[in-house]
């Protein structure tokens, strides 16, 4: 059987809508839902791998580091551009590894020249890393507490020569928790994202309470005035501090977004914090999709700037609900 062809051109035009004219979507957003999902995934495996960033956040001949779950972590390259992790202290008396040279896939302390290869050296142990092409990962047995797996739960994504992808970072003071409840709440996109999305309806809510599997949208992605672009996506959360949508229907088809949830450490107060990396993986069956990837350098810092848009109120969410739940008034 054959596809149906493509419209000529992905955009719909649709009248304007004031905001406050939307239908409320309060009394579908129930918080025992939201809350069933958050809790239903926050129970599935990761195997104590963390996200550390973008792969190509950590280049050949310098050092990455960032402190995951309270654990100092440095990151590179070694001779065969292979990535390794480990301990960021120094063994001899402390220098953060992080702030070293690294020439020939060798990183060196810049206190007293200590020099790491990434193999187990003067007290120094590596972590298991894992480079899947677009994210770096660590693995951290003694914070994750988990039985450990060989390699982290990844989703499904399109094939990379067909791609255009884009890692955006953004950190705020909450924990992995509060941005997975952000992420199971679609409700909200039109309310507030209205700048990105219209015409939001999740079409498989879950009765009773009961956790689901995944949860099923469709909505209208603003381009600019009244051109939009229809969609279906698919949220899921293959692990605890992730939750990927996936477009399964509409223009862009196949196309990927994942928001991994790392925990930094608590801030100079106290407060928790975390760090959102979301990778956005774009593919599109259309014949002029290669002239997108040919133009990709140009485009991903225009999907950063788009994530960082929407991260900017997605963080404020995230952050008001963990003051709510620290201070045990979320509702339920």
């Amino acid at each position: 059987m054959s596809r149906a062809p493509h419209p000529r051109l992905p955009l719909r035009l649709r009248r304007p809508q004031p905001w406050a004219q939307q239908r409320p979507t309060w009394r579908d957003a129930r918080p025992a839902v939201i809350a069933d999902a958050v809790k239903a995934a926050l129970a599935r495996p990761s195997g104590n791998w963390f996200v550390l960033g973008a792969a190509r956040d950590i280049a050949a001949g310098r050092a990455f580091g960032r402190t995951v779950a309270g654990v100092e972590v440095v990151a590179w390259r070694d001779a065969a551009g292979r990535l390794v992790a480990g301990p960021g202290a120094c063994p001899h008396l402390g220098a953060p590894l992080a702030l070293g040279p690294v020439h020939c896939g060798v990183l060196r302390c810049r206190w007293h020249g200590l020099a790491l290869d990434g193999a187990p050296f003067a007290g120094w142990e590596p972590f298991p890393a894992h480079d899947d092409g677009l994210l770096a990962w660590v693995r951290l047995d003694g914070a994750g507490g988990e039985l450990p797996l060989p390699r982290p739960v990844l989703p499904v994504r399109p094939r990379p020569a067909g791609t255009v992808a884009a890692v955006h970072t953004a950190t705020g003071v909450c924990e992995p928790e509060d941005v997975v409840a952000n992420r199971l709440d679609p409700w909200h996109g039109g309310w507030f994202h209205p700048y990105s999305f219209a015409d939001l309806t999740v079409t498989d809510s879950p009765a009773g309470g009961e956790p689901s599997e995944g949860l099923t949208v469709e909505v209208s992605f603003r381009v600019a005035g009244r051109a939009v672009v229809p969609v279906t996506a698919r949220f899921t959360a293959p692990g605890p501090r992730t939750v990927v949508m996936h477009i399964v229907a509409g223009e862009g088809r196949g196309s990927v977004v994942e928001t991994h949830a790392t925990p930094l450490g608590p801030d100079d107060r106290g407060r928790p914090r975390t760090a959102v990396v979301e990778a956005v993986v774009a593919t599109s069956r259309r014949p002029g999709f290669a002239l997108a990837r040919a133009a990709a350098p140009a485009l991903r810092p225009l999907m950063r700037a788009a994530a960082a848009r929407l991260w900017r109120d997605d963080m404020a969410y995230a952050e008001r609900r963990w003051q709510l739940r620290s201070g045990g008034r979320l509702p339920d």
